[in-house]
């Protein structure tokens, strides 16, 4: 039988052995995007980082690296509106609020919310809807932070297996959640969801996690086990590695968007919800693929 104190040393043991295992390095992510306008104009960015209607944003701040995804709603062209303009500033707004030092890390939801009431208090309204997904690595606690409202998303990918992702938030079939700014008068008629109503999660990162931020465009065209299958080709966390890898997503999913004899994954939800479709999805692709690596200046 072991005495009171031997046995009190062996836990101060473990306890210092515990602490001695801790990671106190900071974390960060290394990104790289891609993606197409659906219009088929390859890669080209609109002015800030906008594929089509899609937008994006990267941005580092001395705490966190932090990215988003947006999804311009294109039903706001029949109107002569720019489903561009709103998710594009939408995603402009976060990266500056990042970039200021106006967030708290751990809580993504926050920064949606202060960009999409920036836009309410325009003087000129700024008509459109969007949906978002922001990511943040807070560096010293190793968390990811995530905020997800509609159908854009992310996955952490560990080991060749997911072990993390969002999930969408649709109203009905093809109706994603989404922030919203209506014409005066006008705000009954148009679905709008409030930033409050995302998806949140934290999750513990470890070094070498692969996170694929995307929209709907990507996921809509290619499963988990494509992805998974392209994500196998990166090897290393050196970012042009990761920039070919995300080009490699990106051209595939735009590619199989284009086949009408392709079961896509919305292929396959439509079907499930009574609709007799086949064929990929034309749509605007953005994908962020990122790599938690140690951070250094």
């Amino acid at each position: 039988m072991l005495s009171v104190l031997s046995y009190g040393r062996l836990v101060a043991r473990a306890v210092i052995g515990g602490l001695s295992q801790t990671d106190s390095r900071d974390y960060s992510l290394v990104t790289a995007s891609c993606g197409f306008g659906k219009d088929f104009r390859k890669g080209i960015l609109k002015k800030g980082m906008c594929y089509g209607d899609d937008a994006c944003f990267i941005a580092r701040h001395r705490s966190a690296d932090v990215l988003g995804v947006a999804d311009g709603v294109g039903g706001w062209r029949d109107y002569g509106v720019d489903p561009s303009q709103f998710s594009g500033t939408l995603m402009k707004t976060c990266e500056r609020l990042v970039k200021e030092g106006r967030f708290i890390p751990s809580n993504p939801v926050g920064v949606l919310t202060t960009s999409y009431y920036e836009l309410l208090q325009n003087k000129v309204p700024l008509l459109g809807s969007s949906t978002a997904c922001i990511v943040v690595l807070d560096r010293q606690s190793h968390r990811l932070h995530t905020a997800n409202l509609g159908d854009s998303g992310f996955l952490v990918v560990r080991g060749g297996e997911v072990v993390h992702r969002s999930d969408e938030q649709q109203h009905y079939f093809n109706t994603p959640f989404q922030l919203s700014i209506a014409p005066p008068g006008a705000e009954g008629a148009v679905l709008s969801d409030s930033p409050d109503a995302a998806e949140s999660s934290s999750f513990d990162v470890q070094l070498g996690d692969i996170i694929l931020t995307a929209t709907d465009g990507l996921f809509d065209n290619m499963p988990d086990y494509m992805i998974l299958q392209e994500l196998k080709k990166l090897k290393n966390t050196n970012y042009e590695s990761i920039q070919q890898t995300a080009r490699s997503i990106a051209e595939q999913a735009h590619v199989l968007a284009y086949d009408p004899n392709y079961m896509s994954p919305f292929a396959q939800f439509a079907c499930d919800n009574g609709l007799n479709v086949r064929g990929g999805k034309p749509d605007d692709i953005t994908v962020l693929l990122s790599i938690v690596a140690e951070y250094t200046d």
